[in-house]
């Protein structure tokens, strides 16, 4: 499998993914009461990860082997949008989904989680429809 090919889809793994949680996964979150939503989501949490880690760092690695190789705009552009995915992922996500697994939640908050998400999905559409018509298969 070429290496175009594996960038593509660990990109559309991602966005689709994320539409997933972004239109199903996090707005069901309101409808849970605190206590039935802590334990769903310590199992969400566990069931996702070895999902989306691999997803993750797959991705992050290939955007920086490609400035590494070839340093363009493209490839420049790229890697920037994947940084600020990972850096909105750890400094907002990551805490949301602590405290939701503390107990520590509002109906507030979720609504939170489900506006803030909306960044993470623009983006990572972003970078797929980019990587497409950079890789001339759109």
């Amino acid at each position: 499998m070429s290496f175009q090919i594996i960038h593509l889809l660990l990109d559309f793994g991602l966005m689709v993914l994320i539409w997933i949680i972004q239109r199903i996964v996090y707005p069901s979150f309101i409808h849970y009461g605190t206590e039935n939503l802590v334990g769903w989501h310590k199992e969400y949490i566990r069931k996702l990860n070895p999902i989306v880690i691999p997803l993750m760092f797959g991705q992050l690695g290939i955007y920086i082997y490609q400035v590494v190789i070839s340093v363009t705009a493209y490839t420049i552009i790229s890697l920037g949008i994947v940084l600020v995915i990972w850096i909105s992922t750890f400094f907002q996500f990551v805490p949301i989904h602590s405290n939701i697994s503390k107990g520590k939640v509002s109906e507030k908050m979720l609504r939170s989680l489900v506006k803030k998400n909306w960044i993470r999905t623009l983006l990572w559409t972003t970078l797929f429809l980019y990587s497409m018509v950079n890789h001339s298969i759109a």
